[in-house]
């Protein structure tokens, strides 16, 4: 009989934990490629395979293929605008050590959006790169407010702290940002709708100038994984373990700032997307962030793509925007989470 000696269990466990994430890597990855196939298949019209083939070489001789070619593009968005929110949740979760934390939930989406609406009627600005640097100025600050507020009296920024400054946050950006609205009939309406927050009306034209944010902050993101694994120790402990702690956690944070201001800028403020998808992902390929952060990013895209599918599937022949159906999904979960941990042990 073969013994294995106690050097090789640890050896033993982390090759079964490595292939028990890359089989979950495959799962999530089909899951996708299926997601996306469903996203340009089903709708407020049904599409063939053969139209959608037809669709993505570029064709567009019947309505279905029309169809096709108008969905692939909001297709790419969604998968675009999920990963950052998914990544971006992961990555503020990490920063704050929240399990509360979200671009939403912290006031960042709300500071993006009302950065964008004060540009539009104060300052008439019309250009998307406009929008892109406005929301993501708007988000800067609303992330330094947020935790300088919390900062603020005993204890530092705690984690309870954290939400109740992001919650105050985000009711005084939204409401400030309806009484601009309000006397603006001229820009009223376009404003309420993109408040939603959607990708409906995707086109390629107006994804690429978000690539290169997006990119800059996926990139700064992934590069924070091991500083975010020594930030979960405390600060203390990453400190000792040769983490600049400050830099660590502004860098972190920046990325997750560009992430948000230009999914917010394109998308309108999305919701719950960063909240749900961490957590779901920890339950997958536990709290290591090197596999964490990936994982988020591809499972906000799923998550994304399948609400954006239901809404467009129970609202026949109109449509859901996809931030009330996040909105649906993403509260039940918040409670949850809440429940679960307890205000004390935040």
């Amino acid at each position: 009989m073969t013994t294995v000696s106690a050097t090789d269990l640890p050896l033993a466990a982390l090759r079964r934990s490595r292939s028990l994430r890359l089989g979950w890597l495959v799962a999530v990855l089909a899951l996708l490629v299926g997601a996306c196939i469903l996203s340009v298949s089903f709708g407020t019209r049904d599409v063939a395979l053969a139209d959608i083939l037809a669709g993505v070489r570029g064709q567009s001789d019947t309505i279905a293929q029309a169809v096709v070619a108008v969905r692939v593009p909001r297709t790419v968005l969604a998968v675009l605008a999920g990963a950052a929110l998914g990544l971006a949740g992961a990555v503020l979760q990490g920063v704050t050590r929240n399990p509360l934390a979200d671009p939403g939930i912290l006031g960042i989406n709300s500071g993006a959006a009302m950065a964008i609406v004060i540009g539009m009627a104060w300052f008439g600005i019309q250009s998307l790169s406009a929008y892109l640097w406005t929301a993501v100025l708007g988000a800067g600050i609303a992330a330094v407010a947020v935790y300088a507020i919390a900062s603020l009296g005993r204890g530092g920024a705690t984690p309870l702290k954290l939400a109740l400054a992001g919650a105050a946050t985000t009711i005084a950006a939204t409401s400030f940002t309806v009484a601009i609205i309000l006397p603006r009939n001229d820009i009223a309406g376009g404003v309420r709708s993109w408040q939603i927050g959607g990708v409906g009306g995707a086109s390629f034209d107006a994804i690429l100038p978000v690539l290169p944010l997006l990119i800059a902050g996926l990139a700064l993101a992934l590069l924070s994984a091991r500083s975010l694994n020594l930030l979960a120790l405390g600060d203390d402990a990453a400190a000792g373990l040769g983490a600049q702690v400050v830099w660590a956690r502004a860098a972190a944070a920046l990325g997750a700032v560009l992430l948000c201001g230009a999914t917010t800028a394109i998308c309108g403020p999305i919701g719950f997307v960063g909240l749900v998808v961490p957590h779901l992902c920890r339950l997958l390929v536990g709290v290591d962030h090197r596999w964490l952060l990936p994982f988020s990013a591809l499972t906000g895209a799923i998550l994304l793509i399948a609400a954006d599918v239901l809404g467009r599937l129970i609202a026949r022949p109109s449509e859901m925007d996809v931030g009330i159906v996040t909105a649906f999904l993403g509260a039940p979960v918040f409670i949850w989470i809440v429940r679960k941990r307890r205000v004390r042990d935040l």
